[in-house]
């Protein structure tokens, strides 16, 4: 039922979403270097002279000592996040003319559609959840959720450790920071001042970054001595988790689509399979074995499902079988001594073969049948193979509805 209080209200206005939270996170690693950094990972991403590929040669060059590079990854997330906020993460066909949109790109409303539709499926399909195959919410659009802004258990969150390593070190005053610092700044400024007539520049450029990377190195080399190498080493584990982050969100977003689509065919053809005809023709032209089985299995696994064998528990299981037990009249003999009874029983066995048992007396109809029980007759007398008899047959009739409880689990669970 959806809430309508507040809907009018909402009717003519545009949720107008931003990453602007995540830029706000952002801009608290902004301390020492991490400021320069970031300023010249804008400066190359705004430059309009550099090709795509100079661009791409460049940020290759300076990203030797990857974890100092802090403007890259911390960019990288402003970047993705604004891709997912506009759809052009999933572009479409640009082979198409027309807008973005005759060309198929996607749409935020699609993302999260496609997102929450997952939520379901999956867990109907697979029987786990969403996050137990990497599709969660956040496995999407954790880095817009800011997920590097809080935890869930009393460890500290990716950008507070973050921020702590880069303001430690940077309070140190080291000459190697001021020395990138520089580094930063020279490259920054050429940049700046390239225009569309320059010519020969690539050599001035590579100069340059040339010295970012030598600069990096040797800021490197010093942070590795206590007591800094603690705060390096969680940079590094810092940026891993922002990098993977990314890749998986990218991965899994690009590819919503498709795999969202998948999805949903598979289980229309599953659906298919209550048809009788198409079942038979389904399981013909399938070519993976796992469809093959399913349909051609499909009949007796439904003939298996009986609600009344659902059970949570093994205390359930056993209060189901007394239950059925009851409810088919059983056990229909009690009493041992009744050897009328207990033979007559017998004969409705389906283990017994009770072939010309009417040439034998009540006495040897039970002698017989328990025989072909595995029954010791030896030296016991009819009474005591009368009891034994029975307690077979009536543990048997408790086996056979376990055997469809277990029938009725197995193809009622998911597999």
């Amino acid at each position: 039922m959806a809430v309508n209080k507040g809907l009018r209200s909402l009717a003519e206005a545009l949720p107008n979403f931003s990453n602007q939270a995540l830029e706000n996170a952002i801009n608290e690693l902004k301390i020492g270097w991490a400021i320069k950094s970031v300023e010249l990972d804008t400066a190359i991403e705004d430059n309009t002279v550099l090709t795509t590929s100079q661009k791409n040669d460049l940020r290759d060059d300076i990203n030797n000592i990857a974890h100092l590079n802090v403007g890259r990854y911390l960019n990288d997330m402003i970047r993705h996040t604004n891709t997912i906020l506009d759809g052009s993460i999933i572009p479409g066909d640009p082979t198409i003319t027309g807008t973005p949109e005759d060309q198929g790109q996607g749409t935020f409303l699609e993302i999260l559609q496609s997102v929450q539709s997952l939520q379901n499926t999956i867990p109907e399909l697979y029987g786990v959840t969403a996050a137990e195959k990497n599709r969660s919410v956040d496995d999407h659009l954790g880095i817009l959720n800011n997920k590097f802004t809080a935890t869930e258990d009393s460890s500290q969150p990716v950008f507070t450790t973050l921020r702590e390593s880069i303001k430690f070190i940077s309070d140190a005053n080291l000459a190697t920071e001021s020395a990138l610092e520089t580094a930063y700044d020279n490259l920054k400024s050429f940049i700046n001042g390239v225009v569309s007539d320059s010519t020969d520049f690539q050599q001035t450029l590579d100069s340059f970054a040339t010295a970012v990377a030598t600069a990096h190195t040797n800021f490197d080399t010093a942070i590795q001595a206590i007591p800094y190498d603690v705060k390096r080493t969680q940079m590094i584990a810092d940026r891993d988790s922002i990098v993977t982050q990314l890749t998986l969100e990218n991965s899994n977003i690009t590819s919503l689509r498709t795999y969202t689509e998948t999805l949903s065919n598979n289980q229309a053809y599953a659906g298919l399979a209550e048809d009788t005809e198409l079942r038979g023709l389904m399981a013909k032209v399938a070519q993976d074995k796992n469809w093959q089985t399913y349909f051609e299995e499909y009949e007796t696994n439904l003939n298996n499902l009986n609600p009344i064998y659902t059970t949570d528990t093994d205390s359930d299981r056993s209060a189901v079988i007394d239950q059925v037990l009851a409810d088919s009249g059983l056990p229909d003999v009690t009493d041992p001594t009744d050897l009328r009874a207990v033979a007559n029983k017998a004969q409705r066995d389906s283990r017994i073969d009770t072939k010309y048992y009417d040439r034998y007396t009540v006495e040897q109809q039970i002698t017989k049948s328990c025989e072909q029980l595995g029954l010791v007759t030896v030296n016991r007398s009819i009474t005591d193979q009368s009891r034994r008899l029975l307690d077979n047959m009536n543990q048997h009739d408790r086996d056979v509805i376990a055997q469809q409880l277990d029938l009725n689990e197995s193809s009622s669970t998911l597999s």
